[in-house]
């Protein structure tokens, strides 16, 4: 029974559509016990190591009759230890008593924190009036998302109006014992936590609870209170994922996560190599080509050209990237099959699979419409300097 459940793992976590840091302590525990128990490895190898799926399916709990209804799961902490707040001076938990929060836990290159926003973005602005107060912790998980000014660019470009704490140095994180990307936490206005969710999906339910708790702080009239925000047009790489199609997991280019390269000799820790494109890839295989140097978080393109291949099945391809310690935009050629994208191609893509690295941020390099299969991507870099950190797929 446990390997038939292990086998299943690649659904389960396709479903949950969370971010797990540290990131692969719980898939690896699940791993290691499903080969001790004979599970199938070959749906084994397809189990992400970091999932990056979208909304989870489930039925829909009806408004509780008051704030009675939610277990108290703990308080809101200081929110103290923040090196720095965009769009508000610093908030304390003492001076949002009397109004009902939402916290979440975000980082800017994280595709299920960046296809949660629409959401937040929206009861930010609908219920700001009625006493909601959206903030937005962003918890590095890379070292240049330790920026403040990347962060404030990000957030800016990304539309972010409410209050953002940049939690460099995770005191939000651990004071909220928190693990995932994205997380959300709802606050009476007592300052007691009364709701959580993690991972992505579950919109309808958590905006219920934000209006319940509204309307027990006597912030709101259940009478007045509009309809949900259960879906909401968004687009580029903020469009929920198309869960059904995604066959690949997030993957990371730095030797300390890296799976499935497959260039041969494996990869060589912080020192400028010559590597060979693999001639065949099996689905999830990805190798290299041209000279690299591959820290622990990212590889580095230490001579043009060079190139990266995916052999992936997904609707979207996302990579993580960013300019050379110098700046210096890198253009880039993207083909799929050996072809230019045409109308498969991303928003940071010309249909001819051109595109230039400018910042260090998440690229959508592929858009697929209709019929999902598997297909050989392949990025082309043109420049050298450009840092790449991580595949993810929607």
């Amino acid at each position: 029974m446990l390997s038939i459940i292990f086998s299943s793992l690649p659904g389960i976590f396709t479903i949950l559509g969370i971010y797990i840091r540290p990131p692969r302590r719980f898939v690896m525990f699940c791993l290691t016990a499903a080969i001790a128990l004979g599970a199938n490895t070959v749906a084994l190898a397809r189990v992400p190591t970091i999932v990056d799926s979208g909304h989870e399916k489930k039925p829909v709990d009806p408004l509780p009759r008051s704030a009675a209804a939610l277990p108290v799961e703990g308080v809101l902490p200081t929110l103290g230890g923040a090196v720095a707040w965009l769009n508000s001076p610093p908030l304390t938990a003492q001076n949002l008593r009397g109004k009902v929060v939402l916290v979440d836990f975000w980082t800017y290159s994280c595709i299920n924190s960046l296809r949660s926003l629409p959401y937040l973005k929206a009861w930010a602005q609908k219920y700001k009036a009625q006493g909601l107060v959206v903030i937005g912790v962003q918890a590095p998980e890379f070292t240049f998302e330790h920026n403040v000014s990347n962060v404030k660019k990000a957030t800016h470009d990304l539309g972010i109006t409410y209050p953002v704490a940049i939690d460099n140095n995770d005191a939000i994180w651990r004071a909220l014992g928190n693990e995932y990307w994205p997380a959300l936490y709802v606050v009476d206005a007592q300052g007691r936590i009364r709701y959580h969710y993690f991972g992505e999906g579950d919109y309808v339910q958590s905006e219920k609870v934000i209006q319940q708790l509204l309307i027990d702080a006597g912030h709101a009239d259940a009478a007045k209170i509009a309809p949900g925000l259960a879906d909401i047009p968004a687009q580029g790489v903020q469009m929920a994922a198309d869960i059904a199609d995604i066959q690949s997991p997030e993957t990371y280019i730095g030797y300390a996560r890296a799976d499935n390269f497959v260039s041969r000799g494996g990869e060589t820790q912080d020192q400028p190599r010559t590597y060979v494109a693999p001639s065949q890839l099996a689905l999830n295989d990805w190798g290299l080509a041209g000279t690299w140097k591959v820290g622990a978080e990212h590889a580095v393109l230490a001579a043009a050209s060079g190139r990266i291949i995916f052999r992936f099945h997904a609707r979207d391809l996302h990579l993580v990237l960013g300019p050379g310690n110098d700046g210096k935009p890198v253009r880039f050629r993207v083909s799929i099959d050996d072809a230019a994208p045409g109308e498969a191609h991303g928003v940071d893509v010309s249909a001819d699979g051109s595109g230039t690295v400018t910042e260090q941020r998440l690229y959508q390099l592929v858009r697929q419409t209709g019929h999902i299969q598997d297909h050989t991507f392949s990025i082309e870099f043109l420049d050298p300097g450009v840092e790449a950190y991580v595949f993810t797929f929607g």
